[in-house]
């Protein structure tokens, strides 16, 4: 009995082994992937909320301006859903003509393509109706104003939420 250790000598080519393709299937899954998330960035361009940040930049002490004179007439207003049908309650504490169109803006938080411009028309002291485009859902930036851009008021809305938004000036920002 000899103790040489015995070589097994196989003559096949390296690629009918596995060891081979299991370490090179580690990089390839890599590369795949890479490919892949290359391909979804091309293909769901999220763009830009807003094209002209210096031109947004000009217009802050107008919007503020309008915050401010919503504030001084107490101005708050509850927007309630049911489906596509929002239905707004406008109140103040001075005396106010409120407009017969308001226009209710929902602005997603990151997707400029989704924001909604809603003309709400007005029905009687105070209520206001109007129609979603298209059905919403998630977090939604919501502002109102008058016609003429005097005054403004603004929420945050769960659009999931079985709750009236309450929108109200944001004085002090």
């Amino acid at each position: 009995m000899s103790n040489a250790m015995t070589l097994k000598n196989d003559n096949q080519p390296w690629y009918k082994d596995r060891w081979p393709w299991i370490l090179i299937a580690g990089p390839a899954t890599v590369v795949v992937a890479g490919f892949i998330t290359l391909w979804m960035a091309v293909v769901s361009d999220d763009g830009l909320v807003t094209d002209d940040y210096y031109k947004q930049g000009l217009a802050v002490n107008k919007s503020l301006q309008g915050d401010q004179r919503a504030a001084n007439l107490g101005l708050h207003g509850d927007v309630m859903r049911s489906g596509s049908n929002l239905r707004l309650l406008l109140s103040a504490e001075s005396d106010v003509g409120f407009p017969k169109e308001i226009t209710l803006k929902l602005a997603h938080p990151t997707r400029a393509g989704q924001d909604q411009l809603v003309q709400m028309v007005l029905e009687g002291q105070g209520f206001y109706s109007g129609k979603l485009a298209t059905e919403v859902s998630g977090r939604w930036l919501v502002s109102i104003e008058d016609p003429v851009a005097k005054w403004r008021l603004q929420g945050d809305w769960q659009a999931d939420s079985v709750e009236p938004l309450r929108l109200k000036a944001r004085s002090g920002t």
